[in-house]
């Protein structure tokens, strides 16, 4: 499941360069091309869905985008606003440092890829 397009209104007001893959009406992407597109054009990919740490760990590359896993109890766009607002203050060292974080109520948590 993906992050809410408000969430992505969210960002933009904040001054993130963010875009939602319905907007570019490329949502039927698979997972492994999702990961593509944000790796070429340098930016975080933002997601619920689980299967992303999975795929990531396979590849055991250090050549893929940072994601943002949000696993939280309550999934509403003003929930996700809030861990995001949390965590911004040290997303900007994580953009390119190809690294999974798992965001849940009560704590984040960074990985540096490649995971072994």
């Amino acid at each position: 499941m993906g992050v809410s397009p408000r969430c992505v209104e969210w960002l933009r007001e904040h001054g993130h360069n963010a875009v939602h893959l319905y907007e570019e009406k490329l949502q039927n992407l698979s997972d492994k091309d999702i990961l593509s597109k944000a790796r070429d054009e340098e930016r975080i990919l933002l997601t619920m869905d689980l299967d992303y740490a999975q795929l990531i760990s396979a590849t055991g590359s250090d050549e893929l985008p940072t994601v943002v896993i949000f696993r939280l109890s309550d999934q509403r766009p003003s929930t996700v606003q809030e861990r995001l607002a949390v965590l911004m203050p040290t997303l900007n060292k994580w953009i390119n440092a190809h690294a999974i974080i798992s965001v849940g109520d009560q704590r984040i948590r960074f990985r540096a890829l490649p995971i072994r």
